[in-house]
């Protein structure tokens, strides 16, 4: 069961906490606890062992494919988490006995796990556990654990294993090749793991401190292997009130790592950085470890952010800090080699592949917060090219289409060909996203422009980002299908944002997305050629950028954008959707599980209902806000959101910033509230598979951009705050043509002060400000 009040003093409205230990729940905490600094994330599993869990521990990068027919995955690498602990020879687990005043709990301040509890043996001896768990973000290879046990009641035998354990899978998928597992001065293990088909080397090394009051054990443990497994075996025994305290710390490596990656690669060379930072971190010991990493989460990311909510309930400024926790664990801000994973790190679902999630609902935080994350994040698109590249040719088509989804960057298309099963036919569906999902290409364009102007970022523009605008635009130029009868150009067979309507014509959101990419292409081939002819005549050599313009201005005006009916101002989802049938989708949309409706329809049903999984035409309003009137987004809003299912993670939040835009306040907070709970809310289930990376996201989104109206207009900063009525007061920080701002809002006034003394430009309720340091707007209306 969820509690989100036991933060005390100034750890106030910072846990999150499991106050019932439930073998039957145990996924919900392991995935939205988890530890993480987007170098590796560790699922927040128990120490002791349990039928339901799932034991994972990632590395950003380290894909593999397990065989031929199977799609690239980040493996699973070994685990260091389980403890086997035994009393008086007895297997040690909640199932037994009696647990009192359990407590599991993330500190979001410090990034600690904790959990504590009093637990009664079968045979009446009690005894106090308190375990403690970080992964560094000061030190991106180390994890720290400590292991604390009171005897309370009666003296007690207590023994443990403890080591590291390779015998882990994707479910049921090996991802390694058995290594090599050694024990060094009977303290210090070391296991070595090679993916069996990228052949990357990932070297594990853990080691103990084991205390009774204080005072090191001074019994050597007992050294054991087997396939896959290496481990300590430790034993001893408590009098009452003894305390045997517990220290295990953990450094991971790979070859995929920057600095293992110059020529000439060495694994032992890696063994010997690996093994050397451990005995560093070993002499420091976990509290040290422990208060050099809380150092680094309040300086990086507590501080840089300042964001604030003064709220009547708590609860509000709970869930902003946990998305900004987990916006920082999940994201590989160490390596332009990588991108964020749709879950995360927090679980082997989507493979840990990137998707249309992280450019359109995640990089947005990092673009107005932390720029030079959202240029690492930017630049993995750009080593992608050559991955989209390939799958454009593949699919018969010119320029850079990106894959559906992606992996290491050059891989191309990862998307599985197969999924569920279809509870009409029987048959296991056939994901189409890979093959017609073609928007995310002119997604990523879209990312590229609203980062160059929000940042002012010119080199980024130079060496990436032009490229990829140009060569996306040449993508869609081949992709455009002339239709004769209406003489003019369409984009057919796609999968919109909805992905609850598959082989559409003309999907409003991608057509004008496409139209977007190919305007913005011309525009820029115009300044370059004019302004910069050293820049343009590298990239035409490599593009035929006068080819590709001739091609783009003959096509561009004659795009199908699909327009307000005259009759109610409602766009068409896609050429189908307003012909097809309506039907009552109350009790859908009051569903306590998402996706209720396939319980009673297929796919190939659904296709043929006016419902929607997520935001569509609604994703197109808030990326190309100025392109509709208020009228037409009113008109479409109140269409569309009745037959949105919110079915995916990614739609409470846009829906939330819309219906703020909108006037209807008490909406857009309700809406931002369910999208707060799709993981951190007391349904025990909701994460099982892991938390909703595209969703925490979205969280943000609704609060700077649909609360503090934040916006990137054309180029311009734009504020409009409207408030939730119960809160007093919003504060938080962004970044604006390279100068920070902090911003605070009230009910009555909007103030924003800048660290530099430039000059900065802001329109609130259409009205222009200009100012240097601070400005103070009255806003009440």
């Amino acid at each position: 069961m969820m509690n989100y009040s036991l933060g005390k003093g100034e750890h106030q409205n910072w846990v999150v906490s499991d106050v019932n230990f439930s073998e039957d729940s145990l996924g919900k905490s392991e995935a939205i606890m988890y530890l993480g600094n987007g170098y590796m994330g560790l699922r927040s599993t128990t120490e002791e062992p349990y039928l339901n869990e799932v034991r994972n521990c990632f590395v950003a990068g380290t894909f593999n494919k397990f065989d031929a027919n199977e799609v690239t995955e980040l493996p699973n690498i070994a685990d260091v988490t389980r403890v086997d602990i035994r009393i008086d020879g007895k297997r040690f687990s909640l199932e037994f006995g009696e647990t009192k005043e359990y407590v599991k709990q993330l500190n979001l301040k410090t990034a600690e796990l904790i959990r504590t509890f009093d637990w009664v043996s079968p045979q009446g001896k009690e005894l106090r556990f308190h375990f403690r768990r970080f992964v560094s973000l000061e030190n991106l290879h180390v994890i720290g654990m400590k292991m604390e046990v009171e005897a309370l009641t009666h003296p007690v035998v207590i023994s443990f294993d403890s080591g590291i354990n390779s015998q882990m899978t994707n479910s049921g998928a090996q991802h390694f090749h058995e290594g090599e597992r050694r024990i060094f001065d009977k303290r210090f293990v070391q296991l070595i793991q090679t993916t069996t088909e990228s052949k990357i080397d990932v070297v594990v090394n853990t080691v103990h401190k084991v205390m009774v009051n204080g005072k090191e054990l001074e019994k050597e443990p007992i050294m054991e292997m087997d396939r896959r497994k290496v481990w300590l075996h430790f034993e001893t025994e408590l009098q009452q009130n003894d305390t045997l305290t517990v220290e295990k710390l953990t450094t991971v490596h790979t070859s995929r790592d920057k600095e293992a990656g110059h020529e000439p690669y060495d694994l032992d060379r890696l063994r010997e950085i690996s093994l050397t930072n451990l005995r560093q971190a070993f002499a420091k010991g976990y509290e040290t470890l422990f208060t050099e990493s809380t150092a680094a989460w309040q300086t990086k990311v507590w501080d840089r952010n300042n964001f604030h909510i003064e709220s009547e309930d708590s609860y509000d400024l709970l869930a902003l800090r946990f998305a900004l926790y987990h916006l920082t664990i999940m994201t590989p801000a160490h390596d332009e080699r990588m991108g964020i994973g749709a879950k995360a790190f927090s679980g082997e679902g989507y493979k840990g592949h990137s998707f249309w999630d992280t450019e359109i609902f995640i990089l947005p935080f990092f673009t107005y917060s932390n720029p030079e994350i959202a240029k690492s994040l930017l630049k993995y698109r750009y080593h992608g090219l050559a991955g989209a590249r390939k799958k454009a040719k593949e699919n018969g088509f010119d320029g850079a289409m990106y894959p559906w989804e992606a992996a290491w960057p050059t891989d191309g298309e990862v998307t599985p060909v197969w999924g569920a099963v279809d509870i009409v036919t029987g048959e296991q569906t056939k994901i189409w996203s890979g093959f017609i999902e073609q928007h995310i290409t002119s997604d990523i364009t879209f990312a590229v422009w609203q980062y160059y102007q929000i940042t002012n970022d010119q080199e980024f523009m130079d060496k990436y980002g032009y490229e990829m605008i140009f060569d996306t635009a040449r993508f869609w130029a081949s992709r455009l299908e002339w239709n004769e009868a209406k003489q003019e150009y369409h984009i057919n067979c796609v999968v919109g944002p909805d992905e609850y309507k598959e082989h559409v014509d003309n999907n409003a959101f991608t057509n004008h997305m496409a139209h977007f990419n190919i305007k913005l292409a011309m525009e820029y081939y115009r300044e370059l050629k004019t302004d910069r002819p050293e820049l343009f005549a590298s990239l035409e050599a490599t593009l035929e950028l006068e080819k590709a313009y001739t091609l783009w201005t003959e096509k561009i005006d004659n795009i199908y954008l699909p327009q307000p009916r005259h009759e109610d101002l409602v766009i068409p989802q896609d050429d189908t959707y307003l012909s097809k049938k309506i039907i009552d989708l109350e009790k859908y949309k009051n569903q306590a599980k998402v996706g209720s409706l396939f319980r009673e329809y297929n796919l190939a049903q659904v296709n043929e209902m006016q419902v929607t999984k997520q935001a569509d035409i609604m994703i197109l309003f808030l990326l190309l806000e100025n392109k509709f009137g208020p009228e037409v987004k009113q008109a479409n809003f109140d269409y569309y959101e009745p037959k949105t299912l919110h079915d995916s993670s990614l739609s409470l939040s846009t829906h939330s910033i819309l219906a703020n835009d909108l006037g209807h306040e008490e909406m857009a907070y309700s809406l931002f509230k369910r999208a707060t709970e799709i993981d951190l809310g007391p349904a025990m289930h909701t994460s099982d598979h892991g938390v909703h990376a595209a969703s925490i996201g979205g969280i943000w989104q609704s609060v700077v951009l649909g609360f503090g109206g934040v916006r990137m207009l054309d180029g311009k900063l734009r504020m409009n705050p409207r408030l939730p009525k119960h809160w007093r007061e919003l504060r938080f920080s962004i970044n604006w043509h390279g100068s920070p701002l902090h911003v605070e809002i009230t009910s009555d006034t909007l103030t924003i002060k800048s660290e530099t003394k430039d000059y900065v430009v802001v329109e609130v309720f259409g009205q222009s400000y200009q100012f240097v340091e601070e400005v103070i707007i009255n806003i009440n209306k």
